[in-house]
């Protein structure tokens, strides 16, 4: 930790810190942030196209969550107030850049060492997950790889828990199709026997 944080900060929760932030503690929306980053950041990374789009668009959610923290009701928890705010700012992102050409899906590959090794399985999901409509990805990423339940990714998102339902099995179908290619594209190590 910084200067900014100390055991102190460590303590509180991240309501408490948020009161604090509000209240005019100066380091306390910091620690906030520091504490939750990795996993906003991921999120992000997942929901958008690629690195530099999920670093822009969790740098509009920090700062508009720096905002409008006054307005925090304390009806929900704070991680997931601000896992909304960055779905949502990668959502705005992704429309307003409608007109950004679509990576090629063979800007995704990644081979690990030698080039006829097997492509990472966690790499193979992230490709997969690419390849989803926007709202299709949201779901699935709140719901499968975040653990929200359905109702919650319902309010985070602002649509109906039908609407979270229908397109976390849609995506999972193409997720699954989608693998299942994967899975039969990727090269193999043949060995001779002898």
């Amino acid at each position: 930790m910084g200067s900014y944080g100390g055991i102190a900060d460590q303590q509180r929760t991240d309501a408490e810190l948020l009161g604090a932030h509000v209240a005019g503690d100066r380091y306390a929306f910091e620690e906030l942030f520091y504490r939750h980053h990795r996993q906003l950041y991921r999120l992000a990374h997942y929901t958008s196209r690629n690195p530099d789009d999920a670093a822009d668009a969790l740098q509009d959610a920090m700062l508009a969550a720096h905002r409008c923290a006054p307005t925090f009701r304390y009806d929900a928890s704070v991680s997931s107030w601000l896992y909304r705010i960055v779905v949502n700012a990668c959502l705005d992102r992704l429309r307003r850049n409608k007109t950004h050409p679509a990576s090629p899906l063979e800007s995704y590959v990644y081979l690990l060492g030698d080039p006829t090794s097997r492509v990472d399985t966690a790499l193979m999901v992230e490709r997969a997950l690419l390849r989803l409509p926007l709202e299709q990805r949201a779901v699935v990423v709140a719901v499968d790889m975040q653990g929200y339940s359905v109702a919650e990714t319902a309010h985070l998102l602002g649509v109906p828990e039908g609407t979270v339902k229908s397109r976390c099995s849609r995506a999972r179908a193409k997720l699954a199709k989608t693998l299942e290619y994967f899975e039969e594209d990727a090269p193999t190590v043949r060995t001779e026997r002898r």
